[in-house]
């Protein structure tokens, strides 16, 4: 049995529905003391660090065992984290982000959009000690340089810590770290 097909144009709806709004997510406070010698920046934290309320919370993230490498604190991973950032703190080494705030589906940096910058300018002001900052990956790298300009600090950027940056194994990146921070590092430990 055939059926005519309708010559009416299908009518668009009364009310067609409002696209959805992404809720802005918000990073997490710099950790620092006034005698940090180096700031470590990252982008902004991904969905189980901002979940967590703890930086580099994702288990496969390589942060945690890179700064232990760094600081010749083999257990620093597996302390709890307000030990991590203690150590840190007393390792001279400051921890923030160069995003402040953004809208991101997941974790990826490129996934990010509409993103506010940290004040990375003031918390150098507050740093009279520092010496150099290194931004973990290359948006974290792109905000700094566009943030800060001429800072009269070296500002590096490494390889991303993040598991989804795997062209490098674990070990690769703590030695591209010690490498490009090997300048900087006797002045903090």
């Amino acid at each position: 049995m055939k059926t005519r097909a309708s010559s009416q144009p299908a009518r668009p709806a009364a009310n067609p529905p409002e696209p959805e709004v992404q809720q802005q997510l918000v990073g997490l406070a710099p950790v620092f003391d006034a005698g940090a010698r180096l700031l470590v920046l990252g982008s902004f934290p991904g969905a189980a660090s901002l979940q967590a309320a703890q930086y580099y919370a994702h288990p496969r993230n390589a942060f945690w065992p890179v700064m232990a490498a760094l600081t010749g604190e083999p257990g620093l991973p597996a302390l709890a984290y307000a030990d991590r950032l203690a150590t840190l703190k007393h390792h001279h080494i400051a921890l923030w982000d160069a995003v402040a705030a953004c809208h991101r589906e997941g974790s990826l940096d490129t996934a990010i959009q509409a993103a506010v910058p940290s004040d990375v300018a003031a918390l150098v002001a507050q740093l009279p000690a520092l010496r150099a900052i290194a931004c973990n990956g290359a948006l974290a790298y792109r905000q700094t340089v566009a943030a800060l300009g001429e800072v009269g600090l070296p500002v590096l950027q490494l390889p991303s810590t993040s598991p989804a940056h795997a062209g490098l194994s674990q070990a690769d990146k703590i030695e591209a770290w010690r490498t490009a921070l090997a300048p900087y590092l006797s002045a903090c430990l």
